[in-house]
């Protein structure tokens, strides 16, 4: 059988390919069109079948550097750290908070019933975390992330089941959105806003401040995304040694959050919509590559268990946005609209989340509240919250 080692260039020339693969894909493609199939998730896929066919027929098989993808996961989740503003979650009012405790509480849910399941199935507590929130309300950045940490703790085959819950949950989110919140108009005679009603206008429903991208913007974006990668990266051994795991990027992301809000004191203004594009690029090609070297092989054993665990996972998410987001969200049709959003994020991600509002409120008239609110939590807020969860879970059931 023929085997081939790529050295780091190989590895991010092959991930760019992937990525340029993926892109053309899903433009000719309207099914990811539709449900916002990341185009690094299309390609890596693809791939990753390519290489379990070529193991399994004995032909080929092939292995990658990590150490650029390790990199590029870090930076990604670094610019996270610089969206986790205090100063703008105070502005977004009352109900940015509330909806993020809501969000919050499902990504504890979503984790205690990933482990309760996989001990059902007796299966490792941590590959219910892999099915849990990392893959759900986490996405495919997530799955990426703490995959390879749940593998290292002992999980085998981790990294595969959250990238699959991961992809599941995009397309289950979208199609339990709309019916759940039909459902709540139906059942609490809801009536949609006027045109006129609006109170909120777009400009201030956009979270990051647009700014042209210049190369002294582009070279301020990294220099505080390398100097909180730098000083992040010493405390993940003060913690180790206290005997806390941490994934790699949690010291980075706190540090740049630090750095966020002590800016957001002063006079002066961080560079946010570069570090947001840097970010975006770190994700994709770093999705490229963790998905190109997926283990695919893996997930056989863990078919039917998988499968069970998604089923109840999305049964769950349609009972928590009908019973609890609609009902703690104020019982209205901003709420109904929130709960049919929380669908989309809360499996997949925020674009799914924006879908569903769009098709709902395309027809039953606008919510402005719901597009305000969600996208803050949704795009700024939850990821830092949920890493937060996921490691403390690891904690618990890890040992």
């Amino acid at each position: 059988m023929f085997e081939y080692q790529f050295n780091m260039a190989e590895t991010l020339a092959a991930a760019v390919i992937l990525l340029l693969v993926g892109r053309w894909i899903k433009k000719k493609v309207y099914f990811f069109e539709k449900f916002f199939i990341p185009a690094p998730v299309i390609g890596g896929v693809i791939f990753s079948i390519f290489t379990l066919i070529g193991r399994n027929a004995k032909i080929f098989s092939f292995s990658f550097d990590g150490s650029l993808k390790d990199l590029l996961m870090i930076a990604f989740f670094t610019t996270i750290g610089f969206l986790a503003s205090l100063k703008l979650l105070k502005k977004g009012g009352v109900q940015v908070f509330i909806f993020l405790c809501v969000a919050s509480v499902l990504v504890i849910i979503q984790n205690l019933v990933g482990v309760s399941l996989a001990k059902f199935f007796g299966l490792n507590p941590l590959l219910g975390i892999a099915a849990g929130s990392v893959p759900l309300t986490g996405g495919h950045g997530t799955s990426g992330a703490f995959g390879p940490v749940l593998e290292a703790a002992g999980a085998t085959g981790a990294m595969s089941v959250a990238i699959a819950s991961a992809t599941f949950g995009l397309v289950a989110g979208c199609m339990i959105g709309g019916p759940v919140a039909k459902r709540l108009m139906q059942r609490y005679s809801l009536v949609g806003h006027k045109e006129e009603e609006f109170l909120i206008s777009e400009e201030d429903s956009k979270e990051v401040l647009k700014e042209e991208v210049t190369e002294d913007k582009l070279f301020h974006a990294i220099v505080y995304i390398v100097i909180s990668m730098g000083i992040g990266g010493l405390l993940i051994p003060v913690a180790k040694k206290a005997g806390i795991v941490l994934p790699a990027y949690i010291g980075p992301m706190l540090v740049a959050a630090i750095i966020r809000n002590v800016v957001d004191t002063k006079d002066t203004e961080l560079p946010l919509h570069t570090i947001n594009i840097v970010g975006n690029i770190s994700l994709q090609l770093f999705l490229a590559m963790a998905l190109m070297s997926m283990k695919l092989w893996e997930l056989a054993a863990l078919a039917v268990p998988l499968i069970v665990i998604l089923l109840v996972q999305t049964v769950i998410m349609a009972l928590f946005a009908y019973f609890v987001t609609f009902r703690v969200m104020g019982k209205d049709y901003d709420a109904a609209v929130m709960a049919s959003g929380h669908c989309g994020f809360g499996m997949g991600a925020t674009p799914n989340a924006m879908a569903n509002m769009e098709s709902f409120t395309a027809v039953n008239g606008p919510s402005p509240t719901a597009f305000f609110v969600l996208p803050l939590v949704g795009a700024l807020f939850i990821d830092f919250t949920n890493a937060s969860l996921i490691t403390i879970f690891i904690n618990i059931f890890g040992k």
